[in-house]
């Protein structure tokens, strides 16, 4: 028999995610002139949005694309908030059926930005339908089934769709050529991470040195999103462990504590390095075999750590398999072989 949950312990950990999720919240920047990095998404959405101002028109539908974490959604609430209009979330796998966007659009209110995150999930139905939304501003509802059905025209106001994806390629040709603006958002510099993690430290009042900004920002993977968790995570270490000053010292310390390791690695990084070197001689090595290796989905795997291996130039995809390069047997600390494989192991 299985424990029941524990109430208290549910509360605990709901109340940690609000808490998480408040923290996020404050350090969104609100305006474009607040917003860090991606300079020139930034200077072209100005253009768009100032266009659309001077007009007194909504602005075309658009459309970001990016890793995770790079400010996405972050963008889409400075939309909004540019054009003093109102926001409204939801997401793809929340429209799987056609009703369920067309409740959505129903309630819409002139002007209002509409932000859909991973709208390349989006069911098929649900798609269709946002086609003549986007273009004719109208959705056609049926009343009924079968023979009887009737489709009633429904008029909408002027809205604004921001549809976030990390899969540009899985978006259909019909539904991305609607987007009049398109946005691919990129990795941050580290420099730019250094500026992100200054004001975050000054948003939540955290007392941080300069070499210990850059010990976070060199860490944080490109992506701001882990530079802010990062501070948090150090912060907390700072103030439990130190005299609440982040120094160089006390940021190496907490980012051991927490397994990130100086080129960003976490755990499930160098699992994926170690059973490639250690186990299986650096490859070349099937995804499933790896993913078995480490305990993970294979899907994890390759969405989760093999991005940013393969960026930092630690491992490359080829036909036979995964390949560990010689950066990754010396960021280890191991000798390569001579030679490769001459098999896969898959």
């Amino acid at each position: 028999m299985t424990d029941a949950p524990d109430p208290q312990h549910s509360l605990v950990t709901a109340e940690a995610d609000a808490d998480e999720r408040a923290a996020e919240a404050v350090l969104r920047p609100r305006t474009l002139d607040e917003l860090i990095g991606q300079e020139r998404v930034r200077e072209q959405l100005a253009l768009v949005l100032q266009a659309a101002r001077a007009r007194g028109r909504t602005p075309d539908h658009v459309l970001l694309s990016g890793p995770p974490g790079l400010g996405k959604t972050t963008l889409a609430m400075i939309i909004a908030a540019e054009m003093s209009a109102p926001l409204r979330v939801t997401s793809g796998p929340a429209l799987q059926h056609a009703g369920d966007l067309a409740a959505i659009l129903s309630g819409v209110t002139e002007g209002e930005v509409l932000f859909v995150d991973e709208i390349h999930r989006m069911a098929r139905p649900a798609e269709e339908l946002l086609y003549m939304a986007m273009e004719d501003f109208r959705v056609d509802v049926v009343v009924g089934k079968g023979p009887g059905a009737t489709a009633i025209p429904l008029e909408i106001p002027r809205f604004t769709l921001v549809g976030a994806t990390t899969r540009t390629g899985l978006l259909p040709s019909p539904l991305r050529d609607r987007f009049g603006f398109t946005a691919q958002l990129e990795f941050y510099a580290a420099g730019e991470l250094r500026r992100i993690v200054d004001r975050s430290a000054r948003l939540l009042e955290v007392d941080v040195t300069g070499p210990g900004a850059d010990e976070i920002a060199g860490r944080s993977r490109g992506t701001p999103r882990i530079a802010n968790r990062l501070l948090r995570r150090v912060r907390d270490f700072a103030e439990v462990r130190a005299d609440g000053v982040v120094d160089e010292s006390i940021a190496r310390q907490a980012l051991e504590l927490y397994e990130v390791d100086e080129l960003g690695l976490d755990r499930l990084d160098r699992a994926v390095l170690d059973a490639l070197c250690r186990r299986f001689g650096g490859g070349p090595v099937g995804l499933g075999t790896l993913a078995v290796a480490v305990g993970e989905e294979r899907e994890t795997v390759e969405e989760v750590a093999e991005p940013f291996l393969v960026r930092s130039g630690l491992l490359t995809r080829t036909p036979r398999g995964r390949l560990a390069t010689p950066v990754a047997w010396s960021h280890l600390g191991l000798t390569p072989p001579a030679g490769p494989e001459t098999l896969p192991w898959d």
